[in-house]
């Protein structure tokens, strides 16, 4: 059996397993691209699941957002390092969550240090996601709070997943006077062959679309109406893009080539160097029970964050090698790319919670194959 009939097997074992459908794409080790596919695209869709299934890739958004911001550093349009205020002014006295008072009640404080473009990047910015960040969701419930979230920590000083690509989206349009749908249209998509992605499927897609699943209390899937808001909306930079597991595989191949014909290799060398690192980084605990069961991409080891990107200083236990570049999207979609092999691959599944405990194991079981050529 080879890397590919391995492929499919590993895919095809998830679906026996009880997942409705997955579909996913590599680049091997000897330098040819596979996709592969199985079962249904949706429990209430019987139509088998092909590797051309649309799905909403939700966070792999973020790395194509950094992508645009990179390309106008690259113009001289703005540094990492710039206070973003200029451009974004939502940004330009955040508050800080100093804690709760004995009623309840946030206690907020302003921030000391200003947002730059590189802390938007790099999650180092305080802005959170309140589905993964305990002391968020219960600001989103006190007493009092006022309706615009506050910084978990003084931008710089910590690492947590939050809305800061959101916001990075935002920057891509303030600058350009181009919203990010449309700017990552011409200068990301067209220059690679993104035939397949945007932020609103066609209605040639829609036929195409994998339904989005829940699990219940019991853990039983079910499928459950989704559909994002249209662009322009204020979740496009951080995760409102849909795609095709083999047309998001075209950035990670160019990522791996050295960035052209969207990005230098300099700017490469930027999302995979290291803006922090710790155990915490690319970790997201649980809670929000219902759209994240809790992930660690390397429990227990070391994680670095780049600009766009979680790395693994030590080889992962599936294949892929040390440096490699990786990331995911909260319908359990899942990918990586290794430069020192040469090798990527895109894993997707449509369905909640994200850190799903069969799902992970799939895609355990798709790297492995990947890697097996």
């Amino acid at each position: 059996m080879d890397a590919a009939e391995r492929i499919e097997a590993a895919l095809a074992k998830a679906v026996d397993g009880g997942l409705p459908g997955l579909a996913a794409a590599a680049l091997l080790p000897d330098g040819r691209v596979v996709e592969a596919a199985a079962g249904v695209r949706g429990l209430d869709n019987p139509a088998p699941m092909t590797a051309d299934t649309v799905f909403w890739i939700a966070s792999f958004t973020k790395a194509l957002t950094t992508a645009a911001v990179l390309q106008l550093v690259e113009a001289g349009r703005i540094g990492l390092d710039d206070p973003v205020a200029r451009w974004l002014p939502g940004l330009a006295s955040p508050r800080l969550l100093a804690g709760f008072d004995a009623a309840g009640a946030p206690v907020l404080a302003g921030a000391a240090a200003p947002i730059t473009v590189r802390h938007l990047l790099a999650h180092t910015s305080g802005l959170a996601y309140d589905f993964c960040h305990a002391g968020l969701a219960r600001y989103r419930t006190a007493p009092g709070a006022p309706a615009e979230p506050p910084l978990v920590f003084e931008p710089g000083s910590g690492w947590t997943y939050g809305v800061g690509l959101d916001w990075a989206g935002e920057l891509v349009a303030a600058i350009t006077g181009r919203s990010l749908d449309i700017y990552l249209e011409a200068e990301v998509f067209a220059p690679l062959g993104m035939t397949e992605t945007g932020f609103a499927p066609t209605p040639a897609q829609d036929g195409r679309r994998a339904s989005m699943h829940a699990r219940g209390e019991a853990g039983a899937l079910a499928a459950i109406p989704f559909q994002l808001p249209p662009p322009p909306n204020p979740a496009m930079g951080g995760g409102g893009l849909y795609s095709t597991a083999g047309d998001y595989l075209k950035f990670l191949r160019a990522i791996l080539a050295g960035g052209a014909p969207i990005l230098s290799a300099a700017s490469v060398a930027a999302m995979a160097g290291s803006e922090w690192e710790g155990e915490e980084v690319g970790v997201l605990p649980g809670v929000n029970a219902q759209l994240c069961a809790g992930y660690d991409p390397f429990p227990g080891k070391v994680k670095r964050w780049g600009l766009g990107f979680v790395i693994n200083p030590e080889p992962g236990p599936a294949g892929r090698s040390a440096g490699s570049l990786a990331w995911a999207g909260l319908a359990n979609c899942y990918y990586w790319a290794d430069p020192a092999r040469g090798v990527a691959g895109v894993f997707l599944g449509q369905l909640l919670p994200f850190g799903d405990a069969a799902a992970l194991e799939a895609f355990g079981d798709f790297e492995r194959a990947v890697y097996s050529a």
